[in-house]
């Protein structure tokens, strides 16, 4: 009877062996959460465990083995008491007791999806070839900014007209760009800290104060009676008019999208340091700028300086919106585990396998994601035009579906799923918008105003980047008026964008998490009122432009 007894026991210690290795991704240590999450314990009972045969299972079910528990194998049976018993089968002398009397068995195994804890945990890099494009890129533009920083020191240590040259260009080129830096990463801090603090009155105030502001930058530029400073101002006018009619026409979203941003941004409490990776992405970026203002002084000195500052420019925005992306991935991933498995995630950690194993997915959505983006909101702009040319309308149609239809292959909504799941970009995109439509969400996706809201905030701080320095280079040196307000402006729209990622991300967030999650208690209504409301007509989500209704009942 000790060897069987000994049997059990081994068989036991297996059975918590097979628990802890099978637990469920909150229960055991993880470096992502940085402790133990106690989660409920289905260990059986070691008397359910016990051998049939065991004297202590005799007594408690009363002189009867109950046939729940296997028996155990030939080579395993206790020496029979009667010789010509010896070939019997045991369900002969132990009938089975009535359901009433059978002990219930409790699975000694926790049921854990392995697709979900292999997903959350996934060590695969994301789309390894944009990944490498990027690096490439990184060191041919860390190659080209040391060597134009050294032509700018060779130019101004050389005498004659190149260091005249050069000591005007930095004497009034350089301060105005630098103090333009300055002012943008101070920009950018407020918005953020003002968007956390006042969510409901800072949508209002950046979606009017972005079109004052614009449009102010736009008739100083004017007032100043250039050629090149008159084609500046008036592109700001026009933008301003365009900026404030869009503010109209969204007049009605703003109650809504108040509420998204209000209750997505409640978890960033829980996360004290939840702001760090996108500061650290603001550091950097301002270092990266400050050289790069260098480097565009030292192609001046350089042959083919306007290909050159091209080349320049096109690399600081890919580089700026893949560290846009970095603290966009980093926030969306401490969300999202917090909505999707309640877990409190390391901040750190996440930062980690943005910049590691999901900066593939970064650089390539950073070179798609604002042009696919930019041409959808063209053709929808084709459609809002009334008249009679068929042509022209049917073009705009066909671009417009084109458009939605490479839009579900690469969004913005991707990178909660990029964050969580380890999935490529395309992948996160499809499977995105395929949980938005499962939950009829595409209509209220479609009217987010909030990353609208992001991207006029930048405009704001480039408008007022573009105030300062007009001004002060008008004083001091009127030629350089109209490209210092461009480079401030652009300087001024990159940094608040890094910034913005922090909220843009808990509101995508908020939406795909909602979309996936079966369990709705961490969400309020407001996402299902809202879908009861369109569905039942008295609401509209988004009105997306169309052809007119004359146009489409032509081609039916």
């Amino acid at each position: 009877m000790g060897a069987y007894q000994h049997e059990t026991e081994e068989e036991d210690r297996e059975n918590e062996e097979t628990e802890e290795e099978t637990g469920d991704f909150e229960g055991g240590q993880d470096m992502e959460k940085g402790g133990k999450t106690p989660h409920t314990n289905f260990n059986a009972s070691m008397l359910r465990t016990l051998n049939p045969t065991n004297p202590l299972r005799v007594v408690i079910n009363g002189g009867r083995v109950p046939l729940t528990t296997p028996p155990l194998p030939p080579s395993h049976q206790p020496p029979p008491h009667h010789h010509h018993h010896v070939r019997q089968p045991p369900q002969v002398h132990h009938p089975p007791p009535p359901p009433s009397s059978q002990p219930r068995f409790i699975p000694t195994t926790t049921p854990a999806p392995q697709q979900s804890v292999n997903s959350l945990n996934s060590r695969g890099y994301t789309n390894k070839i944009s990944l490498f494009l990027f690096v490439v890129h990184m060191i041919g533009a860390i190659g080209l900014v040391g060597f134009l920083i050294y032509k700018a020191i060779e130019g101004f240590v050389q005498g004659g007209s190149f260091r005249r040259k050069e000591q005007d260009i930095l004497r009034h080129y350089l301060p105005q760009v630098e103090a333009a830096s300055f002012l943008s990463i101070i920009l950018a801090f407020l918005w953020q800290k003002a968007v956390r603090v006042w969510p409901q009155f800072m949508i209002h105030f950046i979606l009017w104060s972005s079109f004052a502001f614009s449009f102010s930058a736009g008739i100083l530029l004017i007032c100043f009676q250039k050629p090149t400073t008159d084609a500046c101002g008036a592109a700001l006018i026009a933008f301003a008019i365009g900026n404030g009619l869009y503010s109209c026409w969204v007049t009605q979203r703003t109650s809504f999208a108040t509420k998204i941003l209000i209750k997505s941004l409640e978890p960033v409490s829980k996360f004290r340091d939840l702001n760090h990776p996108t500061y650290c992405m603001l550091v950097a970026g301002f270092i990266w700028m400050s050289l790069w203002i260098l480097a565009v002084i030292g192609s001046l000195n350089f042959y083919l300086t306007p290909l050159v500052i091209v080349g320049l420019v096109l690399s600081l925005a890919w580089t700026t919106e893949v560290m846009r992306n970095v603290a966009n991935l980093t926030v969306s991933r401490v969300i999202a585990l917090y909505y999707l498995r309640g877990i409190q995630s390391s901040t750190n950690f996440c930062f980690q396998r943005a910049i590691t194993r999901n900066l593939g997915s970064a650089c390539l959505g950073s070179l798609f994601v604002p042009t696919i983006e930019a041409l959808r909101i063209i053709s929808r702009g084709l459609n809002l035009v009334e008249g009679e040319d068929e042509f022209m309308f049917s073009c705009a149609h066909c671009c417009l579906n084109i458009m939605n239809s490479i839009f579900r292959y690469g969004n913005g909504w991707a990178y909660v799923q990029i964050a969580a799941y380890g999935k490529n970009f395309t992948k996160s995109s499809i499977d995105t918008w395929a949980a938005f439509e499962r939950q009829e969400m595409e209509e209220i996706v479609d009217s987010d105003i909030i990353s609208a809201v992001c991207f006029l905030s930048g405009v704001c701080s480039g408008s007022i980047c573009v105030i300062m320095v007009a001004a002060w280079t008008h004083h001091v040196h009127q030629g350089y008026t109209a490209t210092l307000s461009l480079l401030s402006f652009y300087v001024g729209y990159l940094m608040t964008r890094i910034a913005m990622a922090l909220p843009h991300a808990c509101v995508s967030c908020y939406f795909v998490c909602y979309a996936e999650s079966t369990d709705k208690r961490l969400f309020d209504n407001t996402i299902s009122d809202r879908l009861t409301s369109i569905k039942s007509g008295q609401d509209v989500a988004a009105p997306t432009p169309r052809v007119p209704h004359r146009f489409n009942r032509s081609t039916r």
